[in-house]
């Protein structure tokens, strides 16, 4: 199941992917909910984010192949960062390269949506707190980030969360395709199979740490090939399994 969260004549609304058409939901999917027979073309609405989270959770250094292209040791415990739900957009929004920085880049994440409210959660019930998975990118200042040596400032402007299309709810996240493309070339490509860290873990050693609540976002990491976009670009975060978010980069106003 694809779940589309969508603006419809200012409404905002969820819904079920079905090819060109979306299939409108009474309620939502973090609570009860049935399936309407009410469709409405894909062309018609405007595709939002597909989640609202008080707080992305994200992870650094979390793919073998991005740690060996750091030449970097692999962490011992996964380590957390934080994004605000005010960076969030959707698909098609643009990404706004910030005055104060001088090189914002990509990195494609697999997304894990958060169900219901987490606290505590075993890795063997972690499945159990899981809605489904989406792409992510983590559009990150990497000048400001490197001068600042914490990470709020590079990784939490307006737009540096792009989320989407839709949260793909019947995916097995071990062994998927995950690339980053600019401009149509191919920058980013691996496979959550090289994940240090996988979901289940995150979701359990997260909610040890901090309450997960519903529509909470957990990027995964991002594997080898990060690097800088600029004014004009187009970038796509693809995912085996989900589909493709693409967004472009527009100036700071």
């Amino acid at each position: 199941m694809k779940i589309v969260r969508y603006q419809d004549d200012r409404i905002i609304k969820w819904g079920i992917s079905e090819g060109d058409m979306i299939r409108e939901m009474d309620g939502n999917p973090f609570g009860p909910f049935h399936l309407t027979s009410k469709l409405k073309r894909v062309e018609g609405v405007k595709i939002l984010a597909p989640c609202d989270p008080s707080k992305i959770v994200a992870l650094g250094l979390n793919y073998r192949d991005h740690a060996g292209e750091l030449k970097m040791k692999l962490p011992e415990e996964p380590l957390l960062f934080l994004k605000p739900g005010t960076s969030v957009i959707g698909p098609g929004d643009g990404i706004v390269y910030p005055k104060m920085s001088g090189r914002v880049d990509y990195e494609a994440e697999l997304a894990v949506v958060i169900a219901k409210t987490a606290k505590a959660v075993s890795e063997e019930k972690a499945p159990d707190y899981i809605l489904g998975y989406t792409c992510l990118n983590d559009v990150t200042a990497r000048d400001l980030q490197g001068k600042d040596g914490q990470w709020t400032r590079a990784k939490g402007f307006d737009t540096f969360a792009p989320i989407g299309p839709w949260i793909v709810t019947d995916l097995d996240p071990r062994h998927l395709e995950i690339s980053a493309y600019l401009n149509g070339e191919r920058h980013q490509h691996s496979n959550t199979e090289n994940l240090i860290f996988g979901p289940h873990q995150l979701v359990s050693f997260i909610s040890r740490v901090m309450t997960l609540l519903p529509g909470d976002v957990i990027a995964t990491g991002t594997p080898s090939g990060i690097g800088p976009m600029s004014v004009g670009d187009r970038v796509e975060v693809a995912i085996e399994g989900i589909g493709t978010l693409t967004n472009t980069v527009v100036a700071e106003e």
